[in-house]
């Protein structure tokens, strides 16, 4: 994960010390690209740890289509929701903030976000603002793994997370907003293009989102893992995370981690009745050794 490192280093010796959205203030770049190559190992950061459960529990959420923060905290704990009422997930302030504000129901056991990226991946350009009716807009998961079968050398294969008719019913609109599958020898790569991206907290979550994401596809498709490649519209630091960031740099990397699928998760079942609450324990990542977490607020 030395490429990571490079980016926080490019950042702060580099970077434009802009105003934000949030008010906390940041040192940014506009325009960072990297390539991890998924054959050499899984790109989980090692100096300071990953949020692996939280990692997984996401992804699994947004391809269920699940819009609702109280599903996200069930499938990153693994344990039925009227368990876990006092449990955050990374979305609980958003949804109590931006998501409560537009009106979205908002409790114990029920916190909508709105059409953020679930509804978008399973249910693009859809009107209708009812759970699960997919067949009233674009399925893009299922049309990706069909397109990705039937023309393995296409271009095109696409997943759009930006819906500019849908941003104001959005808690918070996406940062990672376009995302390119490409097949080659075998090998399924990935290409995110991120509009904004948080370096302290937010990017090695966002590799090994979309890693896992492309380690997924390839083991339904019956492909290897080529490489993942991650483009950063505006790469920033929050003010506050700058001095967490430089002893992260102080410290020596670990050997990447392997990743392994339990031979009993079911993509497609999924994407139908949704995943089991243990599914989260179908990912391990063999091997992964890190340093202690550094704790870094969130910008809402």
């Amino acid at each position: 994960m030395e490429q990571y490192h490079n980016l926080v280093r490019h950042v702060l010796e580099n970077g434009e010390d802009v105003s934000d959205r949030t008010g906390v203030g940041t040192r940014s770049v506009f325009g960072y690209q990297m390539r991890f190559n998924l054959q050499e190992g899984f790109p989980a950061v090692t100096t300071k740890k990953l949020a692996w459960k939280a990692v997984v529990g996401e992804l699994l959420w947004f391809l269920e289509g699940s819009t609702d923060e109280r599903r996200l905290a069930e499938l990153t704990f693994g344990k039925d929701k009227t368990e876990i009422t006092e449990k955050k997930t990374i979305w609980t302030d958003n949804a109590d903030n931006q998501g409560k504000s537009l009106g979205y129901t908002n409790n114990d056991f029920k916190k909508e976000l709105g059409k953020i990226y679930g509804w978008q991946w399973r249910n693009f350009g859809s009107t209708r603002w009812i759970r699960d009716t997919f067949d009233f807009g674009e399925d893009q998961i299922k049309w990706l793994l069909k397109e990705m079968k039937e023309n393995p050398d296409s271009r095109r294969l696409i997943l759009s997370a930006w819906n500019p008719n849908q941003l104001e019913l959005m808690a918070l609109p996406p940062c990672h907003t376009l995302v390119q599958f490409r097949i080659y020898n075998g090998k399924l790569s990935c290409q995110l293009y991120q509009r904004s991206a948080d370096i302290g907290l937010g990017i090695p979550f966002n590799i090994a989102s979309y890693s896992l994401l492309t380690h997924i596809f390839a083991r339904e498709l019956d492909l290897d893992v080529g490489d993942f490649v991650h483009t950063i519209g505006d790469a920033h630091i929050y003010n506050d995370h700058i001095d967490s960031l430089k002893v992260m740099l102080e410290r020596e990397h670990y050997p990447l981690p392997k990743l392994k699928i339990d031979k009993n998760f079911n993509l497609i079942s999924g994407l139908g009745d949704g995943f089991p609450l243990n599914t989260r324990d179908f990912f391990v990542l063999d091997g992964y050794q890190s340093h202690d977490t550094i704790k870094m607020n969130m910008a809402v």
